[in-house]
């Protein structure tokens, strides 16, 4: 998860599930990322984007999890964090999905929903938004608010050309048909 995680920015969920059966038949644990040549690690992702950073990154966290870690990924926000190329949404995406700790990850969709339907007044802080989420979403449902968010961002209420007509919720959003808000 925290591989594929990493591998996610800017890039899109197919391209990255195109490649990690590969890797991770390739590489089967933190030692395996950790030892292996950077170059091949830059080949074997350079179909993400971004890959020569996102190698470096891959390589320094699998080698502080090694060292640090015990082989084993951390399973909280704080040593998450710690591990190069690992920010903030990066860690609460692995904490919900790979270890089933509610977090919220708020990632574009999130931000760009969260304004639209005006649930922060800092839609444009994923920090301050996080906890401003956290407030009024249940702790049981963070991580389910976050995909469902998620969902909902890439299917329907996308960046440039919302799709109010088929909103289930335009009932409900300030911002249904009014660009403005958009």
């Amino acid at each position: 998860m925290l591989i594929a995680t990493i591998l996610s920015a800017q890039c899109t969920d197919v391209r990255v599930n195109m490649i990690t059966p590969e890797l991770f038949r390739k590489y089967k644990s933190a030692a395996d990322w950790a030892r292996a040549d950077l170059k091949q690690i830059e080949q074997d992702i350079r179909t993400c984007g971004f890959y020569r950073n996102k190698a470096v990154n891959i390589q320094g966290a699998t080698r502080k999890i090694a060292k640090d870690f015990g082989g084993k990924v951390p399973s909280t926000l704080e040593e998450l964090t710690t591990l190069p190329g690992v920010g903030r949404k990066t860690a609460t995406v692995v904490l919900g999905n790979a270890f089933g700790i509610p977090a919220i990850a708020c990632d574009t969709h999130v931000l760009r929903l969260s304004h639209r339907l005006q649930l922060s007044e800092h839609a444009d802080d994923p920090v301050k938004l996080e906890f401003d989420l956290a407030d009024i979403v249940p702790k049981k449902d963070w991580t389910l608010f976050s995909h469902l968010l998620i969902f909902h961002g890439r299917r329907i209420c996308v960046a440039r050309k919302p799709n109010c007509p088929a909103c289930p919720i335009a009932e409900h959003c300030p911002a249904a048909n009014r660009p403005d808000l958009w």
